[in-house]
């Protein structure tokens, strides 16, 4: 064998065992301004090389502009020219990033000495490239289908955080390398609670198969304070916190920004008490005799995605004392509500006034729990102190797109000043996917905001009505006495239509001795479907 033909062969064996000495010696790559130029490696993307080869897993968490899409391209190349049979998959967030990342394939394999590409290019096209030695690297753009049929050996998924459903396309996705296959996913960040976000957060705590990379701007060694204040002179905050910080509070358009979400996780507390169904009741303080206490109530079917919530707010302290979070029919969150009422001082009950928040309403008149919120004060005192049985639509609160814009909007401001403490790690949770959609903040998509809106109707009631905020409801407890006693001739006893009620929420009916679902009393509440 002649002497070239021995280095040859020497050479072939090290580009093998080392991609990093592979890429650095014999790859090209396209610069924008410099046109094709060596591919020499900076040392973090040595690193994440090596990461790539020693982790069957990767998960990237980058800044922009750091070369990972083109380090993972070369990163196939290498695999499948020198290993046979490797079916490497890209998934792109649209069509045309996907044919780049073909392109930056081609011009990889084209740039090596023939002699070095020791299988033939079979096939290619602007989606793929198939070789003699059975490996292919193919680049689609993201579908509900994207490589569900394939036994892949190596998987990238770029800029995963932006990936529409990137939740549902990971778990068909993962069943493909079941076989041994390995996976690069990569992505600047693009907020919280999404699933790249969530295997990020795992990985990060050891909690998942990932090996976590996180490549912050400089990690690049030309980028320095100067470069760092040029390049982010005419950005938003959220897109230097997108595009160079790896941060995901501040990346992405949630309701509450990155400070007022810090700030709130500072103050989840555990609870000191679990009650109620499946404990889903959590309480931070119990009640106390001169405290007057405020319950608004989400109501949800029961069976389906969303949950009934219910947060009670102490309104002499300013906090948040108690709150639930479950599945239960409305007919049964009524009688829940009533013993966490008669639990705090009998609270000043607000339940959503909507489809199934009627059921609720009329459950609770039912029993005869009377300190429900009314729309006036008037339409209460004709409840109270009149013979005829309140009517429901006149009970609650009406949630549409006005009144919910001014409720969240109170909610921002009693978290962003403090002025309300709460201390649950649940509703934390769903802050952090509470998201703005056009101009709607509404949970993320598979995500729950019940929580949220019960906390944003009792923080409204507490700081913004007028009829039931801090300072006037000593006020208008006073009123009401006196208008009572004005009516009945200062002695007789208020005419209260519920007081007669035999229905008994705290004996066979208290937790955990609650009624099967469905029978609900012989009520008819069929119509709440319809």
């Amino acid at each position: 064998m002649s002497t070239t033909k021995n280095r040859q062969v020497k050479e072939i064996v090290k580009c093998g065992k080392d991609p990093v000495y592979f890429l650095n010696k014999y790859v090209k790559i396209q610069h924008p301004t410099r046109g094709l130029i060596p591919f020499e490696t900076f040392d973090f993307q040595n690193e994440a090389l090596q990461d790539f080869r020693d982790h069957r897993f990767n998960i990237v968490l980058k800044s922009r502009q750091l070369g990972i899409s083109t380090l993972s391209a070369c990163y196939a190349v290498w695999l499948a020219s020198f290993y046979k049979d490797k079916n490497i998959l890209v998934i792109a967030t649209k069509l045309a990033v996907a044919q780049n990342f073909i392109k930056k394939v081609k011009t990889a394999m084209r740039s090596m000495p023939k002699w070095l590409m020791l299988p033939d290019i079979v096939s290619a096209n602007k989606q793929g490239v198939e070789l003699s030695n059975g490996s292919s690297i193919k680049a689609v753009p993201t579908s509900d289908d994207a490589g569900r049929s394939e036994a892949l050996s190596l998987l990238i998924v770029d800029e995963a955080a932006f990936i529409r459903n990137f939740d549902e396309l990971w778990m068909g996705l993962y069943s493909t390398l079941s076989t041994g296959g390995r996976a690069i996913v990569v992505s600047t960040p693009n907020g919280v609670g999404d699933k790249y976000h969530e295997l990020c957060v795992q990985a990060e705590n050891g909690e998942n198969e990932f090996n976590f990379i996180k490549l912050m701007w400089d990690v690049h060694p030309e980028r320095d304070d100067s470069w760092f204040a040029n390049e982010t002179k005419n950005m938003s905050k959220k897109q230097v916190a997108q595009e160079l910080m790896c941060d995901f509070a501040a990346s992405g358009d949630t309701f509450l920004n990155a400070g007022e979400l810090e700030k709130l996780s500072m103050h989840i507390r555990s609870p000191i008490e679990k009650w109620g169904p499946d404990s889903g009741a959590w309480v931070w303080k119990y009640s106390l005799s001169e405290h007057k206490y405020i319950i608004a109530a989400d109501v949800a079917r029961g069976d389906a995605s969303d949950y009934s919530a219910f947060q009670c707010v102490d309104v002499s302290e300013s906090e948040q004392v108690c709150e639930f979070k479950g599945k239960v029919p409305p007919d049964q969150f009524a009688v829940l509500l009533a013993e966490a009422g008669k639990r705090y001082n009998d609270a000043l009950i607000c339940v959503e006034n909507n489809t199934y928040g009627y059921a609720t309403i009329m459950k609770l008149v039912e029993i005869g729990y009377s300190n429900l919120y009314f729309k006036s004060e008037k339409d209460k005192f004709n409840a109270l102190y009149g013979n005829k049985t309140p009517e429901i639509s006149k009970i609650g609160f009406q949630t549409n797109a006005t009144s919910r814009g001014q409720i969240l909007t109170k909610l921002e401001e009693v978290i962003r000043l403090s002025s309300v403490g709460f201390y649950s790690g649940r509703l934390f949770d769903e802050l952090k996917t509470f998201i703005w959609k056009g101009n709607k903040a509404q949970a993320q998509k598979g995500k729950n905001d019940d929580l949220v809106i019960s906390a944003a109707i009792a923080t409204w009631l507490f700081e913004a009505d007028p009829n039931r905020n801090k300072s006037s409801v000593d006020v208008n407890s006073a009123m009401l006495k006196a208008f009572a006693v004005n009516k009945n001739n200062e002695k007789s006893k208020p005419n209260n239509p519920w007081s007669n009620r035999s229905y008994n929420p705290f004996g066979v009916y208290q937790w955990p001795n609650m009624p099967k679902s469905g029978s609900m009393d012989g009520l008819d509440y069929s119509w709440v479907s319809r």
